[in-house]
């Protein structure tokens, strides 16, 4: 009698796993989904994703599901059902209706990992408040007042560091460089003279950033869960001894937030508060060390851009009054062919391999139908990769960006800040510290590899055995 009740009850559980297995490899839907594969149940097809490749081209991730499927494919990640588009057209009308039919989302491990309340994850007049927060710092007129002779100073004191040093690896160079000036803009952060290493914590965090998300000690995931659980422990002491501080006059980003929070009806949260500088912080130094480090390759593979790129910045030494003064804000708008470089390298190197948004209700464009609740992925490394588009789009070409107006926001064909509402707020600072750096770089020095450089994806762009230079002053 157990026996057959045992087996009855093992072959219901059968029947409910077929039929759930087959709910998940066949979502509902008012219409037709594009094609794809969802992958296994709740890991969907996570593990091919988060796969790392050595290759410059779109990842194979991507590029097998283009050729197999088209360029709009449906699978799984994380357990989310999503669209990834690799269609110009579709990610440009993602971009143009966020807060109409779409909306900024990540997955479920990402929100975990950058906070519940971080920039990203809010909407409406939140994020438009918390822009405009930051604005305050990025935007033009302090890069202009402030932040160009800042970020110059800092990067002629690096540089002079470094260049008596046998060897550098510039991606742990130039993330330091960036996040000291970085974290003493926001909260007067000084690491000479504090306890706490943060970007430590930073560091840490990053490890395991892009990773298969399981939390268990040993894993990278649970390294970067960690790092951020360190971070926030440390800002959030700094916001209470600050905020238990005798009132003074603003003078960095932080003291904006408490002023904002001591008002009778603030606007944000301390929660909000924490999430935004730990996001910040993260976003300001980590891809613009990634960008200066594969710029730096690529120059260092390519002479002749090298070349006219040293030539420019010769030239403006040459036509002023006094050769050791600052660079001025004309100088710097001046740099036509730095600006091509920084796209390309933009363009090349996919810092971001995906930017992801929430339908709010079913949509249907291109013959497909997207549930209203699924996430939609648009790949810039598709679009900015693509032969039709670029011609010859794994070479390292400069001049393709000649005579171009200048890009203030993303376009269908350039998305490597983004686009629509969502434009990178810090893009103007990220292109000003590639800039100057590349400037006081090929007029007082010189350099060569010593080893490293491979670029692998994880699907993010890394450099796992570093990037060592030489840096030698010209003579």
């Amino acid at each position: 009698m157990m026996a057959s009740v045992a087996m009855f009850g093992g072959v219901l559980l059968a029947i409910w796993l077929i039929q759930w297995a087959y709910r998940w490899r066949n979502p509902r839907c008012s219409g037709r989904l594009p094609a794809g594969s969802m992958g296994l149940p709740l890991i969907g097809e996570t593990l091919q994703f988060f796969t790392p490749n050595a290759t410059s081209d779109v990842p194979p991730f991507v590029k097998e599901r283009m050729k197999k499927y088209g360029p709009v494919f449906k699978t799984s990640l994380v357990g989310r059902p999503l669209v990834v588009s690799t269609d110009p057209e579709l990610n440009h009308f993602v971009f143009q209706q966020e807060g109409k039919l779409f909306q900024s989302w990540y997955p479920d491990t990402f929100t975990e990992i950058f906070g519940r309340d971080n920039v990203g994850s809010l909407h409406g007049f939140m994020y438009k408040y918390l822009k405009s927060l930051v604005l305050r710092l990025f935007g033009p007129e302090s890069l202009k007042e402030n932040l160009l002779h800042d970020v110059e100073k800092s990067v002629s004191n690096s540089l002079s560091s470094w260049s008596g040093q046998p060897s550098v690896e510039l991606k742990e160079a130039t993330s330091k460089m960036i996040f000291d000036l970085t974290a003493k803009k926001l909260i007067s952060y000084d690491p000479s003279s504090s306890s706490e290493n943060l970007r430590k914590n930073f560091v840490a965090f990053i490890r395991g950033l892009i990773s298969f998300p399981v939390n268990i000690p040993g894993t990278a995931y649970h390294q970067c869960m960690q790092g951020r659980k360190n971070a926030m422990k440390v800002l959030k002491t700094m916001l209470k001894e600050r905020q238990n501080s005798p009132r003074r006059q603003c003078v960095d980003f932080f003291d904006s937030v408490i002023e904002e929070l001591k008002k009778e009806r603030p606007v944000i949260t301390e929660t909000i508060a924490l999430d935004l500088m730990f996001v910040l912080l993260f976003a300001s130094f980590e891809t613009t060390s990634l960008a200066l480090t594969a710029a730096m390759k690529l120059l260092t593979d390519h002479p002749r851009v090298l070349e006219e790129l040293t030539e420019e910045h010769e030239a403006i030494l040459k036509n002023r009054e006094n050769p050791d003064s600052g660079i001025t804000w004309n100088e710097y708008k001046s740099m036509s062919f730095t600006f091509q470089v920084i796209n390309e390298t933009a363009r090349l190197a996919n810092i971001v391999p995906g930017i992801f948004r929430k339908t709010m209700e079913d949509i249907k464009i291109k013959g497909f139908t997207i549930p209203a609740g699924w996430g939609v992925m648009v790949c810039p490394p598709a679009v900015h990769l693509n032969p039709e588009i670029y011609e010859d789009p794994l070479a390292f070409n400069p001049w393709r960006w000649k005579d171009k107006l200048e890009l203030t926001g993303g376009s269908k064909n350039f998305m490597a800040f983004g686009g629509g509402l969502r434009f990178c707020v810090g893009a103007d600072f990220t292109k000003l510290q590639m800039a100057i750096f590349l400037h006081c770089l090929v007029t007082k020095y010189k350099w060569r590899a010593i080893r490293g450089g491979n670029m692998v994806r994880t699907p993010g762009l890394g450099f796992p055995d570093g990037y060592h230079i030489q840096l030698l002053p010209k003579t």
